[in-house]
């Protein structure tokens, strides 16, 4: 691996070219923090579909996408005279030595749930009203409610016993084909929204998260339909004329691959 220095070096060159591209290229000279955004959760989106791959190569290559973006940021921030990119890092670092008093002070934590417990208290003190404040409004639903779940378990809000959670699921599904009966549209979404946010603690009670599970299923199911497409294009019938049975067969086929 390379040295500090290396790093560093590599670093550097990077905040040159910045500059060269802020300077010279009509695209990046145009490009401003809102244009920006939206190309910035696209990059953030196709990192996660290399990790969820475990294609490390790739990782690599998106990090490299978002580092840029970062260092794009901070370059447009610095010809405001907002802030730069030692004001982004000098930031982080006083947040990451200020949240980890047990490592830069003399607190003393047992584990890992007192870090996350220690780290949401110290996010209050510093002037945060609520301990959902750091949620983004923008996050996708599964994802918000999994980092709800998160941080109101970091200050002791949360089940005690697995059977908890799972008895839970249980009312909310009952809730849920009661709405369904009497049908109540509004009511069955709630009642649908409430079986979700119940699920997605489970998972969190099983350690597995519930994004990446769900995408695991999209990319299996996928898999399987593009085989079956696949097989009625050699029978050069189209899937809308095929029966279920009929579909159902190579379904069946794909689920061995």
């Amino acid at each position: 691996m390379n040295s500090k220095k290396n790093q560093l070096q590599a670093f550097e060159r990077l905040l040159t070219i910045m500059d060269e591209l802020r300077e010279k290229c009509p695209w990046d000279k145009k490009q401003t923090i809102q244009t920006l955004r939206h190309l910035t959760i696209e990059e953030t989106y196709e990192l996660g579909d290399a990790i969820l791959d475990n294609n490390l190569n790739e990782v690599k290559k998106e990090l490299g996408d978002l580092l840029l973006h970062i260092v794009f940021y901070a370059k447009i921030g610095s010809e405001t005279n907002d802030f730069d990119i030692a004001d982004v890092c000098n930031e982080i670092c006083d947040k990451l030595i200020h949240r980890h008093p047990h490592i830069y002070s003399n607190v003393v934590v047992a584990d890992e749930e007192e870090v996350k417990q220690n780290w949401e208290k110290l996010k209050l003190k510093e002037g945060k009203k609520s301990v959902l404040e750091g949620v983004p409004k923008s996050l996708p639903a599964l994802v918000k409610a999994s980092r709800i779940q998160d941080k109101v378990k970091g200050v002791g809000f949360d089940w005690e016993e697995l059977h908890q959670v799972w008895d839970k699921v249980q009312e909310e599904l009952e809730e849920l084909q009661v709405e369904v009966q009497e049908g109540n549209q509004d009511k069955i979404e709630a009642e649908f929204g409430d079986v979700l946010f119940s699920m997605i603690n489970y998972a969190r009670f099983l350690n597995i998260n519930p994004e990446d599970a769900l995408e695991r299923t999209n990319k299996k199911f996928i898999k399987r339909f593009q085989y079956l497409e696949s097989k009625a294009g050699e029978l050069g019938k189209p899937l809308k004329d095929m029966t279920l049975a009929e579909m159902d067969v190579f379904w069946e086929e794909a689920k061995k691959l």
